[in-house]
């Protein structure tokens, strides 16, 4: 049986929200980026964080709901060069309990449509599973109809295509 997703756009007065579970995503990178946590035990602030909610034509803060629960994130940035609308998704989270389930494919494919235009999504170059969900799930929303490419220097992948 799947679950019904939601997007729910976090305000202000919510955002703290957004940075608890921001520690969980940080934790989850610590598989692919050398991320060390304080004294406290606190992993680092994500910077800039605050421009979610002080340029609010341009950054979008969404949790993620899974039958009611909250069940992950998502950063959306509209990023236009002028032409047409153009978005980057800047972090995409999804608690593990509910991963492989259909959330993260059907939030993803609810963003695209919520936000219509060119979309660019990147992975870490080391992040395996991360690419293998995003290709899927790009390729399945585009039926193939996307471009991957991989930052020279960084090599991380980056997939572009319209919604």
């Amino acid at each position: 049986m799947s679950m019904d997703v939601e997007l729910e756009l976090v305000p202000e007065s919510r955002k703290a929200v957004i940075e608890r579970l921001l520690q969980f995503y940080l934790y989850d990178f610590t598989l692919y980026l050398n991320i060390a946590v304080d004294e406290e035990g606190r992993f680092p602030d994500y910077p800039d964080l605050h421009e979610f909610w002080t340029l609010p034509e341009r950054k979008f803060p969404f949790l993620i709901r899974a039958d009611g629960e909250i069940a992950g994130f998502a950063l959306v940035e509209r990023t236009d060069d002028g032409r047409k609308p153009s978005y980057y998704m800047v972090e995409f989270f999804v608690l593990q309990k509910f991963r492989r389930g259909g959330v993260g494919s059907r939030a993803a494919t609810r963003l695209f449509e919520r936000f219509r235009g060119r979309w660019k999504v990147t992975q870490l170059g080391n992040n395996e599973p991360a690419q293998r969900f995003w290709r899927n799930v790009i390729g399945t929303y585009t039926a193939g109809s996307y471009k991957e490419r991989t930052h020279p220097f960084q090599g991380h992948p980056s997939q572009y295509f319209d919604s």
